[in-house]
């Protein structure tokens, strides 16, 4: 039997995520499907959309998608104008250098929201350490040059502007999202381990407090994910949540350990 909010008709083809993401959730995508299965009339709102995994997994139809890091947001709203890329792309630590320090000298001005800074975001994305996206305090991309033997780069992205054009994206504080009562939230914050510096502002535990608090206040379903460390499992149980735990895809890991970490998977108002 069809749940009454259930629609399972998928217009476009599935597709990858454009970034590589540091973390990212395509390993948890089949099991968010079934909590979402019976709610796909309904606004996906994904507080933290990353790299944009969980997203076109699931394919809403409707989707609010906003990111306290205004650069990948910047690139997806460029992607539904049908981005092409049009600077050099090679996987070599002089040139990434070099578009470092003009992305750097874009978003430090006035130029983080132009056309130019999405493609050399994507270049950094693809060619800089691990995928990952870190910024310091005055708000410079500061991640290394990668160690990768090959990078296969994407020019064209005009595939992503039809499904994207469907959804809405905004760069901000999650309290400033406008909540639906029956949006269907997902939220995957930066975790609570000791690299937090994703954003100029960081993420700390005061963070954490606050945005289980805010997703406990919303009157439909909820989900979050994060690591399972002691204190956000207390954190989300306070909170009324539903705390299962899993085994993960090891996140970046200095010593190259891949053994499976520990995540939690928090619901709460699911049917």
């Amino acid at each position: 039997m069809t749940h009454p909010e259930g629609n399972d008709d998928r217009r476009w083809p599935t597709l990858r995520p454009p970034l590589k993401w540091a973390g990212g959730k395509r390993w948890l995508v089949p099991r968010l499907r079934t909590l979402w299965s019976g709610y796909t009339r309904r606004r996906l709102v994904e507080p933290f959309c990353g790299g944009l995994a969980v997203a076109l997994g699931l394919d809403p139809r409707r989707a609010l998608l906003n990111d306290v890091n205004p650069h990948p947001v910047n690139f997806y709203h460029h992607l539904q104008r049908g981005l092409s890329i049009r600077i050099a792309m090679r996987n070599e630590r002089e040139l990434y250098y070099r578009h470092r320090a003009d992305f750097n000298r874009l978003v430090t001005g006035r130029g983080g929201r132009t056309g130019k800074a999405a493609q050399i975001f994507y270049y950094l994305n693809r060619t800089g350490y691990n995928g990952l996206c870190r910024f310091n305090s005055r708000g410079e991309f500061n991640v290394p040059f990668g160690r990768h033997r090959t990078i296969a780069y994407t020019r064209d992205f005009t595939p992503y502007a039809a499904p994207l054009s469907r959804w809405d994206f905004t760069a901000g504080d999650f309290e400033s999202i406008r909540l639906s009562p029956k949006d269907f939230i997902y939220a995957d914050p930066p975790y609570d381990v000791e690299f937090r510096q994703y954003s100029s502002g960081g993420f700390e535990w005061e963070e954490q407090e606050r945005l289980a608090a805010w997703l406990a206040r919303h009157p439909g379903p909820v989900v979050a994910s994060n690591q399972a460390t002691k204190r956000i499992r207390a954190l989300y149980r306070s909170h009324g949540f539903k705390v299962k735990l899993l085994d993960g895809p090891r996140r970046i890991s200095r010593t190259g350990d891949r053994t499976p970490a520990r995540e939690i998977l928090a619901t709460r108002n699911i049917d």
